[in-house]
């Protein structure tokens, strides 16, 4: 390995919010791009479905990337991997899992790549030029999660990934403690760990708590049990599967994307399914409900979405009825609670029993603080850097860093394209590289900005008002209109008034430029756009978006 002279460590997402994660590592002239994830929208990004980070700082570089590597296969870590290689041609390595719900994505978008995909497992080494990788198991609510070290000629950085130190996992999810203890051992320059639980004190719950805890409420169930739970959430799909087996219930699956992980899984070994218990859910009906479990989850793997629809009669396969019981087998997303307790509501007003935070039918993937703690004393670094969470959870995340003897100057909180530079073993802020966010609607990427965003907040909040007329240059008079269309601004029937004034406005600005010889359509629209704003501010107190559409004969 040669002797690297600057290292370079940056997030293109994944700090500051939950979910996007995507981290960057340059050793010299050299590339390693870590996990290409994906976030679910903010409330405030209206009619958006999903975001993707900004990735034009790898597009420029192209031709350093060496690879993506990618921690495990949740949404928030890969993605956005199509749209990735989409735009760049670099081999991915990924556990067996993770490449096969990558191809799955790939096939699902379309996008037929050249890029090199590469299996890697725990104990997989590689080498590049500056560079030596190695990979460490870690437990998560996924199969076949692990963490990254990249070794440089300065120390080794590494990235956790997602992890928790569950003593009784379900399956084969063993820790790496040994092979953690070692990296750190042999020097650790920087450690980018998960923030996500970093406020939680204690420890997270096992998973063999979960299984038991399932397994009870589906015993005691009266009829139905709709069991809601991220699409990616194989080891708790596996306890579902478990107790309804233990149970004589017969399972059917609602989602189409869960459909295709529980293939993949059930096909790679990850998941265990007596296909004798599995029924197509266009037959629920056909069975008692004392005998049925249902699995259910959104369209972008989100659990809620279903369950509103369900309780809103509005599902095409199952909606709640008087006797079922519904589990929800996850933790809200950070900004999403609101939507969550109105479902919850809306169940239980639906006639459900619903079982949700109170009981542990749920305990998170992410480690709370005491095994955050561990983590930074089985890697020990140099330096530290906590990602994977906002703001307040790096904050927090700090701090126990702080508890355990890091000192504070050593302890780096970055947001998005913020460079961390490594010379000689020392750290510096080194400048910033392009970052943000990328808008998908529907078939567009990226096509959405800021200025569409605030549009439709506009319309949202106002609604808009169009006004049309129709002009003749020569004659110099109206032919048509002006003719007004509103819409989310007033109730048309109760506004008369006020339309019919707006209207003479419009009549008065157009007679009055076509007068003075302003046939400058510009003008002529900001003239009777600045009139309008102002008379309907003073009548309504309400700022519609007007737009003044002028035709001429």
């Amino acid at each position: 390995m040669k002797q690297a002279e600057k290292v370079r460590v940056f997030a293109l997402g994944g700090v500051g919010e939950v979910g996007k994660n995507m981290y960057v590592v340059e050793v010299d002239e050299q590339i390693f791009v870590i996990d290409a994830g994906l976030m679910f929208p903010e409330d405030e990004m209206l009619g958006i479905d999903i975001v993707i980070p900004d990735i034009s700082y790898l597009v420029e570089n192209e031709a350093r990337i060496q690879g993506i590597f990618l921690t495990h296969g949740h949404e928030d870590h890969i993605g956005a991997i199509a749209y990735v290689l989409r735009k760049i041609t670099a081999p991915v390595y990924a556990t067996k899992l993770t490449l096969a719900l990558v191809e799955e994505k790939l096939k699902e978008h379309g996008v037929t790549t050249k890029a090199e995909r590469v299996e890697v497992r725990s104990d997989t080494q590689l080498s590049f030029k500056k560079a030596k990788i190695s990979f460490f198991q870690t437990n998560h609510s996924i199969p076949d999660s692990i963490g990254i070290s990249i070794e440089t000629s300065q120390g080794a950085i590494v990235y956790t990934g997602d992890f928790k130190f569950d003593q009784t996992p379900v399956g084969m999810a063993r820790v790496d403690f040994g092979k953690m203890a070692q990296i750190g051992e042999k020097g650790v320059l920087c450690l980018l760990s998960d923030s996500t639980n970093a406020e939680k004190p204690g420890y997270t719950g096992s998973e063999a708590v979960v299984g038991q805890e399932i397994s009870d409420v589906i015993y005691n169930a009266p009829g139905r049990v709709i069991v809601a739970c991220f699409a990616s959430n194989i080891t708790r799909i596996q306890q579902v599967l478990n107790a309804a087996k233990d149970h004589k219930r017969k399972v059917a699956i609602v989602s189409r994307n869960m459909h295709k992980i529980i293939d993949i899984a059930a096909r790679l070994g990850y998941l265990h399914i007596d296909e004798k218990m599995m029924v197509p859910v266009y037959e629920v009906d056909r069975y008692p409900d004392r005998d049925l479990v249902i699995l259910t989850t959104g369209n972008q793997g989100e659990p809620m979405a279903a369950l509103a629809r369900m309780a809103k009669q509005t599902h095409k396969y199952v909606n709640i009825k008087e006797g079922d019981t519904v589990i929800v087998a996850s933790s809200p997303m950070p900004g999403h609670e609101l939507f969550v307790s109105k479902t919850i509501d809306a169940l239980y007003r639906a006639g459900a029993n619903v079982v949700y935070g109170q009981r542990k039918v749920h305990v998170s993937g992410h480690g709370y603080q005491e095994e955050l703690k561990l983590m930074l004393n089985l890697m020990r670094p140099k330096y530290f850097i906590p990602v994977h969470g906002e703001y307040r959870m790096q904050k927090a995340h700090a701090k126990l860093a702080q508890a355990v003897g890091i000192s504070e100057d050593r302890i780096f909180l970055i947001d998005k394209g913020d460079v961390i530079e490594f010379r000689g073993g020392h750290a510096r802020h080194g400048g910033k590289v392009p970052y943000g966010n990328i808008l998908i609607d529907g078939l567009g990427i990226g096509d959405v900005g800021n200025i569409v965003l605030r549009d439709r907040r506009l319309l949202s909040q106002d609604g808009i008002m169009i006004v049309v007329v129709t002009l003749s240059k020569e004659e110099k008079r109206i032919i048509a209109g002006p003719e007004i269309i509103s819409r989310g601004f007033v109730y048309v029937r109760e506004s008369e008034i006020l339309l019919e004034e707006s209207v003479k406005i419009v009549k008065d600005i157009v007679t009055k430029c076509m007068q003075d010889y302003v046939i400058e359509w510009s003008s002529l629209k900001t003239n009777i756009r600045d009139a309008l704003n102002q008379y309907l501010f003073e009548k309504t107190k309400r700022k519609p978006m007007i737009l003044p559409i002028i035709m001429e004969i």
